[in-house]
């Protein structure tokens, strides 16, 4: 695998320069906005059984959810196997969710081998999994396994980040940002990162939902 692994915040600066030299709104964007953070993350079955569990809900929701998975010690593969969906349920996973741990688990990833995986080939073999969807997938690949050139274009904080900083008369649809982003290559994770900060200062300063 030749692709560029973000492991520091030596490379996130460099992908934020190389993105300012190429795009002026970047460039602008990056002058009001501290260091882009980081945002790496362990890989693995927790982190996306999380990911699960965080679907269409709260943050706040979500932390109490897996709070009450670790108090049952009940996130991981081996300790989901045994379990039935009502016992998941009965735990404060909803039936739907319950059921796509169960199959996250039944799946059996091998997570390191995914480490040395192109990109396509872990989004590819992530959303064969009943429960994770394109963007689950490219959020785990960006953030989890630190690729540098993947951008989860189906998410609507980018979606509404991109619509104010490059004054696009409407939200781009998930294939528009997609397109756009080919020009953010081979820093896209950047690009995504600081579209991200740029969304909550926007939205601490307009009142965005």
């Amino acid at each position: 695998m030749d692709e560029r692994i973000i492991k520091t915040e030596a490379d996130i600066a460099e992908g934020a320069a190389w993105l300012a030299a190429k795009e002026p709104r970047f460039a602008h964007a990056l002058t009001l906005l501290a260091p882009l953070p980081l945002r790496l993350r362990d890989d693995g079955f927790e982190a996306l059984l999380s990911a699960i569990v965080s679907q269409q809900i709260s943050v706040a929701a979500a932390r109490g959810v897996w709070a009450k998975l670790e108090a049952a010690h009940a996130t991981t593969a081996e300790a989901i196997l045994p379990l039935s969906v009502e016992d998941l349920r009965t735990i404060g996973l909803s039936k739907q969710k319950a059921g796509y741990a169960k199959a996250l688990a039944e799946h059996r990833i091998d997570y390191k081998a995914l480490r040395f995986q192109r990109a396509e080939a872990v989004v590819r073999e992530l959303t064969a999994v009943k429960g994770i969807g394109v963007w689950t997938a490219e959020i785990y690949a960006m953030f989890s396994l630190g690729r540098a050139d993947v951008f989860a274009a189906g998410d609507l904080a980018l979606q509404e980040s991109a619509r104010v900083l490059f004054a696009l008369p409407a939200r781009p649809s998930e294939k528009d940002l997609r397109q756009m982003a080919e020009a953010w290559s081979p820093w896209r994770a950047v690009a995504a990162r600081l579209l991200f900060t740029y969304y909550h200062r926007i939205k601490d300063r307009e009142g965005l939902t």
